[in-house]
């Protein structure tokens, strides 16, 4: 600024007298202190890449998504926004100084001027000087309440962009989880697929060993030979499976860089009920989901937003009114007597734009619509929570069922989960007695498997079902 205020000062002094070069000068200093820029933003705003252990709780990976989590962090920045519009919403409006020089062009510096002028002893240099200030309407501003209402609708605004930071931290963080069960699921299936693959591994070599005693024909043996290569390509697609999730949930967790082969803990899906669904409504939930869903609370925020800015539209519509106050001195002019041009007067001064030909009515037009928008909004949320609290507890008693009845009552022996591992075993012993055919034994091998892997998905569904029902009602129900 220094260095703005010298080139001006150079440029402006250049063919001019001192005085006029001194009141410039004050001038623009007084520009300079009012002037201060600002400094750039050195320290970067994204966070160093996310480095994941080599095992990953679900705590752990809730942890790090709220701390690193990009999508969190964008969400954080419009709220920051929001907050710089409500610094802008209340600010008073600066004062606007004004400054002026002019020369009487008709002086005459004759012998007959300088006697009418120097008679009491005065100077007579044909310079006058100006100075005013106006406050810019922020009186009017504040005491029509503008600045107020403008508050309002920013206070809303922001209050609104917290609730969707909230709301995002909400969706998201259910993303978080079914990709962590995801995970589990498939950690499961692919140690279940390996130990298929090595128990269909013994059973060929066995079985290749009675093919050359000539106990069994060539048919049977291939057909083994299908059944060990489907155990194989089993266990390629769940590796792929679980790599594709754990890729997943390090995208969502902010992993910039090469993605481990992390362990989850695969007890996460161990199968319970929590304490606070036992005996859960669909009134309770749903009244629980009203009081803390933050999308709804949001929208209300922007309904009153929208409400507020109604009023201030109406209340622009009385004209801003700027004061100021003006002095002014000095300058002589005239070709004969050299008389002052104006005597010391300070000038006060009251002006506003007239509303002749526009009264803000594309505004107030604008306005409403935003009204009925988010009212509309709010009431189609509402709609939308009663539908997610309903399909959530639909999914969830679905879920539950079925893994009830995969796992069964202990007392009865168990469910269709141990009755068909029982099935295989029984089935597969007698096979090797010569007492089942390959068909039986191969017909009760794949119906272990898909009852398995069945039961691991069952698994996943029901704590997806949970998960969404906390997402529903935006509280944790575990």
């Amino acid at each position: 600024m220094d260095d703005v205020v010298r080139a001006s000062l150079r440029a402006v002094s250049l063919g001019r007298p001192l005085v006029q070069t001194k009141f410039i000068a004050l001038v623009l200093a007084a520009l300079s202190v009012c002037v201060a820029s600002t400094p750039a933003r050195a320290e970067s705003v994204v966070p160093a890449a996310t480095e994941l252990p080599s095992t990953l709780s679900l705590d752990d990976a809730l942890q790090i998504f709220r701390k690193r989590g990009l999508d969190l962090l964008i969400a954080d920045a419009a709220t920051r926004s929001a907050e710089g519009d409500v610094k802008i919403a209340g600010a008073v409006a600066n004062p606007v100084v004004s400054a002026s020089v002019g020369n009487a062009l008709t002086f005459a510096n004759t012998k007959f001027g300088k006697k009418d002028c120097l008679a009491n002893g005065a100077t007579c240099p044909p310079w006058s000087y100006d100075v005013g200030i106006s406050d810019s309407a922020a009186i009017e501003d504040a005491i029509s309440g503008k600045r107020d209402l403008r508050l309002k609708v920013a206070r809303n605004a922001l209050a609104a962009a917290k609730m969707a930071r909230v709301d995002a931290e909400r969706t998201i963080a259910l993303q978080v989880k079914t990709t962590y069960v995801q995970i589990a699921q498939s950690a499961l299936a692919l140690r279940f697929a390996k130990d298929i693959a090595a128990t269909q591994a013994t059973e060929l070599q066995r079985t290749r060993d009675r093919f050359k005693a000539g106990a069994i024909h060539e048919g049977d043996l291939q057909r083994i030979e299908v059944q060990k290569l489907q155990a194989d390509e089993a266990v390629d697609t769940a590796q792929f499976t679980l790599r594709s999730a754990r890729v997943a949930l390090a995208f969502l967790l902010g992993v910039r860089g090469n993605v481990p082969d992390f362990d989850v803990d695969t007890k996460v899906l161990d199968y319970s009920v929590p304490s606070s669904l036992r005996d859960a409504t669909e009134v309770g939930l749903l009244r629980v989901a009203f009081d803390h869903r933050p999308d709804l609370a949001g929208l209300g925020y922007l309904k009153q937003q929208a409400e507020a800015q109604i009023a201030l539209v109406k209340r622009q519509k009385f004209p801003d009114v700027t004061l100021g106050v003006d002095y002014a001195w000095g300058g002589f002019g005239g070709l004969s007597t050299n008389g002052p041009l104006q005597g010391q007067a300070i000038t006060f001064s009251v002006s506003a734009p007239l509303p002749v030909f526009y009264g803000l009515e594309g505004e107030t037009r604008q306005a409403q619509a935003q009204y009925d928008t988010n009212a509309l909004g709010q009431a189609k949320t509402t709609s939308q929570v009663v539908n997610d609290v309903t399909t959530s507890m639909a999914a969830l008693a679905s879920a539950k069922s079925v893994v009830e009845r995969m796992e069964g009552p202990r007392r009865e022996g168990g469910g269709l989960l141990q009755s068909a591992r029982g099935a295989f075993e029984i089935t597969a012993t007698q096979y090797e007695k010569g007492a089942a055919s390959l068909t039986d034994y191969l017909d009760a091998l794949r119906t272990y498997i898909s009852t398995k892997n069945d039961y691991f998905n069952a698994l996943t569904n029901y704590w997806t079902a949970v998960f969404q029902l906390e997402a529903a009602v935006a509280k944790d129900l575990r």
